[in-house]
């Protein structure tokens, strides 16, 4: 069974081919949004109104940035 972090990876790279296809739209990015929080959210506890997502688009390329303002090292979940 893969992990849960290379499912997002494979999520991720499936989305990004299809969009710089021209077949999906931007409506996309809500859900991998989720997914990404979702795997983050399972190893620590993290404030969704500190992610900020952006999504740039090019000729050749695009590129999704993600940044999540992490919690101290207190606050991280112990691994069952």
């Amino acid at each position: 069974k893969p992990n849960p972090a290379q499912t997002a990876k494979e999520r991720l790279q499936i989305l990004l081919a299809h969009e710089r296809a021209g077949g999906t739209s931007p409506d996309f990015l809500p859900l991998l949004q989720r997914d990404i929080l979702e795997v983050v959210r399972r190893h620590m506890e993290i404030d969704g109104e500190q992610v900020e997502v952006k999504l740039e688009r090019g000729e050749e390329l695009s590129s999704l940035e993600i940044n999540i303002e992490l919690p101290g090292a207190t606050k991280l979940k112990k691994r069952a």
